[in-house]
């Protein structure tokens, strides 16, 4: 489960980081469907792509300590789980986005709840660690 956990958790940030770079470097165009939004729109989702990217360095953050700190993931995948929501109020209130929103939509609600349950995988493997929260090659 610990490998399973690191795997996971190194993914996440590796995707949201490059996910996150490529709405910085294509704005508008990174976005299914918004190409004509205009300036408002593209600027809105460059600043939303940095931010992305940020998440994923938490995230690679997060997969660099040993053991990988259980309440991080807890609120990493929250976060992750609170985008899957946003998507369904979207949902609900604008009607079918393009299909690969809601391929998104299935990820992001179903991912969280196992890293929810993988979260304290490696602690519970090194029980005895004192070296919580230490980064790899330390």
């Amino acid at each position: 489960m610990a490998r399973v956990l690191r795997a996971l958790t190194q993914l996440m940030g590796w995707a949201c980081v490059m996910i996150g770079l490529f709405h910085v470097a294509l704005g508008n165009a990174a976005i299914p469907g918004a190409g004509s939004a205009g300036p408002t729109v593209d600027s809105w989702g460059r600043f939303m792509g940095a931010s992305f990217t940020g998440y994923g360095l938490a995230w690679l953050w997060a997969a660099r300590q040993r053991p990988i700190p259980a309440r991080a993931v807890r609120w990493l995948a929250g976060v992750f789980l609170l985008g899957g929501v946003g998507r369904l109020l979207s949902l609900a209130v604008h009607g079918r986005p393009q299909w690969f929103q809601i391929a998104l939509t299935v990820i992001e609600l179903g991912l969280p709840p196992v890293l929810f349950w993988l979260a304290d995988a490696e602690e519970r493997a090194a029980p005895d660690s004192d070296a919580e929260g230490v980064p790899a090659g330390r």
